[in-house]
């Protein structure tokens, strides 16, 4: 995209390619024409540089060197989606895309599980549906939250009210296109008991895998818990 308008405009500068496969290599030899005077613009085909962008690297090395960065806003997925969402957005986390490890990706849910404040997130379409339903399990299906796609493009879309109409809705459909993923924080009213049922839940798996009983598991925490052994032992 950044080569087309260059044709249409006829720059001629030289264009270089720059992504997380190649930048260990292109960031030394980038610094090195900014040290001796020459001016780089770092574009992006799609949203931010920087943003989930290996930009990011570059932009340190080159303030480490002394060289001045300076920003043209344009385009960004993350502000644009929460923006048109309706969800708080005085405070806001973005997670970027989520880790493919579990047990990095199981903290980083439990933390949006808890988290007050609204969450944006990242996620290629082929993971979508596989989000949306952890995002049930750790958040609850009642959750607000609106999944938005194509942002700024000719399909353009926004779909949700909260996790189950969106799971719903994709129950069928093949998912396609960029997609920007928001999700109100907790009421914090319901606080406090979202922290504990996930948190038994874990404890009562945890205890089963190291070779109790369900029953005996469940009569534990239980009684740690101050509940009813038979709410425990349905949560299996």
């Amino acid at each position: 995209q950044t080569a087309k308008i260059m044709r249409k405009y006829e720059l001629k500068n030289n264009l270089i390619s720059f992504n997380k496969y190649n930048s260990f290599n292109k960031i030394p030899k980038i610094i090195k024409n900014l040290n001796a005077g020459k001016s780089l613009a770092l574009v992006s085909d799609a949203g931010m540089p920087s943003i989930c962008d290996p930009g990011e690297d570059l932009i340190k090395q080159a303030r480490s060197n002394g060289v001045p960065v300076i920003c043209i806003p344009g385009p960004c997925a993350a502000i644009t989606a929460l923006v048109t969402s309706g969800l708080p957005s005085s405070k806001f986390i973005f997670e970027g895309f989520l880790p493919k490890k579990p047990s990095e990706r199981r903290e980083i849910l439990l933390t949006i599980s808890r988290n007050e404040n609204t969450t944006i997130m990242f996620e290629s379409p082929h993971r979508l549906k596989k989000l949306l339903y952890e995002l049930k399990e750790y958040c609850g299906g009642d959750r607000e939250i609106r999944v938005s796609r194509e942002l700024t493009k000719k399909f353009e879309q926004h779909i949700g009210d909260n996790i189950y109409e969106v799971i719903d809705f994709f129950k069928e459909k093949e998912v396609i296109g960029e997609i920007t993923v928001v999700i109100n924080g907790i009421n914090k009213s319901n606080n406090n008991s979202a922290f504990d049922s996930f948190e038994i839940k874990k404890d009562l798996n945890d205890l089963t895998k190291a070779g109790l009983t369900l029953s005996a598991a469940s009569k534990y925490l239980a009684k740690k818990n101050n509940l009813p052994k038979s709410t425990i032992y349905n949560m299996q």
